[in-house]
């Protein structure tokens, strides 16, 4: 029986046209914090890209809490908050409270639920003092941070960062690594650049030319890949 928080391939490969951005990768994953790594064009964004149906397969099956994507994508979208590398990209609003109460739209909340769960999220990101702000107005970590807002506002089991930091200055980095890996409680894929990330994480996946080539420690598989990169 599959587990609640379990993610499942069965020998998926995705095809682009005529290039392949995935082949053959089976692998079942039940840890909470788990990286994923990988060169530039090694299929870990396309990785990430299937867990809520962004992505489809070719060919073989997945299963993400025991949903297909394939054919389950608006309830896995609901359950799955995907962060991408740009948060201009995830900005639709044009100030950052209108922004987070957008992710609340077809909830069945008041409108006063709707203002305590985001003035709650605003002070737990530290947003508070800008709720008025244009969102495309923050800095880059303050978007990163209105990024992540609208997506725990949602209150989803899976989250799903695609190179979350890869825009930051170190500081900014090391704030959105922190609340990603030491205060969410929810399951997270995390894709990453930043090995000091990955490293703590609970398992460690690495992606080379679309194939999964180690799946284990963090240490482990992140030492490795850094010798072969040297």
């Amino acid at each position: 029986m599959t587990s609640a928080s379990e993610i499942s391939f069965d020998g998926v490969s995705v095809d682009f046209g005529d290039r392949p951005a995935l082949s053959d990768v089976s692998v079942t994953l039940t840890e909470r914090r788990i990286g994923v790594i990988g060169s530039n064009g090694s299929g870990k964004s396309t990785f990430a890209r299937m867990l809520n149906a962004l992505v489809l397969p070719t060919t073989g099956q997945v299963r993400v809490h025991g949903l297909d994507p394939a054919g389950q994508a608006k309830q896995l979208r609901r359950r799955v908050g995907f962060i991408f590398s740009n948060p201009d990209a995830q900005i639709v609003m044009p100030t950052v409270a209108e922004d987070v109460a957008f992710s609340l739209r077809g909830r069945g909340l008041s409108r006063t639920e709707v203002a305590e769960r985001v003035a709650a999220t605003l002070e737990a990101y530290g947003l508070t003092a800008h709720s008025a702000a244009p969102a495309h107005g923050l800095s880059g970590g303050q978007k990163q941070l209105l990024a992540l807002s609208t997506v725990l506002i949602g209150e989803p089991d899976l989250v799903v960062a695609d190179e979350p930091t890869a825009m930051l200055d170190a500081a900014n980095t090391r704030r959105i690594g922190n609340h990603l890996l030491d205060e969410l409680t929810q399951q997270l894929v995390l894709v990453t650049h930043d090995l000091n990330l990955a490293r703590r994480c609970d398992v460690v996946l690495r992606f080379e030319e679309g194939r999964l080539v180690e799946r284990g420690e963090p240490d482990f598989v992140v030492d490795r890949y850094e010798r072969e990169h040297a």
